[in-house]
């Protein structure tokens, strides 16, 4: 294994975990409400869900527009649930099942 990728996959573990532990152990009832920790607190979930969707989708994006077809579908699955019923839970659900059965329908595009 490369020394840099083992490099950066410990960086990226230690900051995942950090992000996951440091607010559960911080004394965030003494927070003031709305002040600057609450708000940068409240932040870094939407920020690492979308930075863990954009290291998901890059080795998938393609100009093969039947290699992109299981992942546009994914995603708006994902986006179509949440906007009519805001559930993170059903969201995520709808995309894995809209993702899978468009990988069915269409069978394995990449190699």
């Amino acid at each position: 294994m490369n020394g840099d990728l083992l490099t950066v996959a410990l960086l990226a573990g230690a900051a995942n975990w950090a992000f996951r532990v440091l607010p559960t152990r911080a004394r965030t009832d003494r927070l003031a409400p709305g002040g600057w920790l609450e708000r940068f607190l409240a932040a870094t979930g939407p920020a690492a869900i979308a930075t863990l969707f954009v290291a998901a989708i890059l080795p998938a994006l393609s100009t093969d527009l039947r290699a992109l077809a299981p992942l546009v579908i994914g995603i708006a699955a994902v986006l179509g649930t949440y906007l009519a019923r805001p559930s993170v839970v059903l969201a995520t659900l709808a995309g894995a099942l809209g993702h899978g059965l468009a990988v069915w329908a269409l069978g394995p595009v990449l190699p």
